[in-house]
């Protein structure tokens, strides 16, 4: 495991910038696979700064002295791809005046960073193969095998796995590269980290066009780490810049920030989306999806604490309850204004549910404050049980109902219910309701 001291060398040493836990695990791996020759697969986002992962790996490890490429695969031509990496001979193609050594070959011994790597033609991935498997490649044209000895960084912004199922990606270029993975945060993850490249960009330019650096107020701080930053290390930098050289206020509030930050993605939360915005689930990242089960899944545990203080302070049955766990448990609702579960009806076919109103103190009766002797108090155990059940049915039905009317469609039944989609397949299960969507 390495040590704080040197991750701290390291970033001081690359010129990173940041504390955030994700980041400095990032960097762990990385310096704990230097000094091998293991082939690294950089997983993270477009501008994250995964190009400064493949330098460190290269910086620390015995290839140092030998060269360094990095290659952007996206930005090659897919019919010239072959010979930028593997070369070519004189005549293997219209143009090809003379032979060509390619990538592979002027850096050998040292490191070839390829950045986006999903961007490679099939045909491409399969002779990259062979070199991580034996380092042997073929140039374009020629019919003799060469040899390499470099390591191989590569970089993606996009999900190999799916490129792999879409037959996009080779599935064994995909295990051969992913000997050793490393996952750079985003920037709207680390926190505090985007004050200082903040501070950092705006100095350097400050710096090299000879004016004096922004400072922001606390304001701006946070409407900064609010800020999504879709274009992540590589967009906080060109804000940074734009404000620095067009601003003459060198002090920086959240009005003049707000200027620059575009509203479409000024938030860091979640929103939850209607259905007409989903338009099909693989739209949507595994993060925003995760939130918004977080979202309902809160919200539905909201809603049955409520129920439950409501029943339990409207008579339910507290002797067999111990007062520190209901303290801890409803303390907050007590401290609610009163709840109403209501929900205005739609039209006459709607059921209408009834109304269940929060009491306004937490001292609960008791029958002997009232009457000492016990003789003349009725045994309602039955009547209590009949209610329950009766209870039971009218939701039932009402259910049964919602769906009917709403042609089985358990989203639009929800909706005419007023409760979660959820809720009401976990109540379909309760009551055994035949469901016929």
């Amino acid at each position: 495991m390495t040590n704080t001291n040197e991750i701290q060398n390291a970033k001081n040493r690359f010129g990173v910038i940041g504390n955030a836990p994700s980041l400095n695990y990032a960097l762990n791996i990385a310096i704990q696979v230097a000094p091998t020759d293991l082939t690294v697969l950089i997983n993270g986002e477009s501008g994250s700064g995964k190009e400064s992962f493949s330098k460190i790996i290269h910086g620390l490890s015995h290839r140092k002295n030998g060269p360094f490429i990095a290659i952007n695969c996206g930005a090659i031509p897919e019919g010239t791809i072959d010979s930028e990496l593997f070369g070519h001979v004189k005549g293997s193609f219209t143009g090809a005046i003379d032979d060509r050594k390619g990538y592979f070959e002027t850096t050998n011994g040292g490191t070839i960073f390829l950045d986006e790597i999903a961007e490679l033609p099939l045909g491409t991935q399969a002779r990259l193969l062979r070199v991580l498997e034996n380092g042997e490649y073929i140039p374009v044209g020629s019919s003799k095998v060469k040899n390499t000895n470099v390591r191989v960084v590569a970089a993606t912004n996009v999900n190999l796995q799916n490129a792999i199922e879409k037959g996009e990606f080779r599935e064994d270029l995909f295990y051969r590269l992913n000997t050793v993975p490393i996952v750079v945060p985003p920037l709207r993850d680390r926190g505090f980290d985007i004050e200082l490249l903040f501070i950092k960009f705006t100095c350097d330019f400050a710096e090299k066009n000879h004016i004096e650096p922004v400072e922001l107020t606390e304001e701006a701080k946070a409407l900064l780490r609010a800020f999504r930053f879709p274009g992540n290390i590589r967009q906080l930098k060109n804000i940074a810049e734009q404000i620095t050289i067009l601003e003459n206020e060198r002090i920086i509030n959240s009005q003049i920030l707000e200027k620059y930050l575009p509203k479409s993605q000024s938030s860091g939360l979640p929103a939850l989306l209607g259905a007409k915005d989903l338009g099909g689930l693989n739209d949507f990242s595994e993060r925003e999806l995760l939130y918004k089960v977080l979202f309902d899944m809160k919200k539905d545990i909201t809603e049955l604490k409520k129920l439950v203080y409501s029943t339990m302070s409207n008579g339910g049955n507290f002797e067999n309850v111990n007062e520190s766990l209901k303290h801890d448990l409803f303390k907050d609702m007590a401290s609610e204004a009163p709840m109403v579960y209501s929900r205005p009806t739609v039209n006459e076919d709607e059921p209408v549910y009834p109304v269940y109103n929060q009491p306004l103190s937490e001292n609960f009766i008791k029958i002997d404050d009232y009457q000492k002797s016990r003789e003349n108090i009725e045994d309602i155990s039955h009547e209590t049980e009949e209610e329950s059940l009766s209870l039971e049915k009218n939701e039932k039905d009402m259910i049964i109902k919602a769906l009917k009317k709403n042609n089985f469609k358990r989203k639009y039944a929800a909706m005419s219910l007023g409760i979660s989609e959820r809720t009401l397949y976990r109540k379909i299960k309760q009551y055994d309701i035949e469901d016929e969507d």
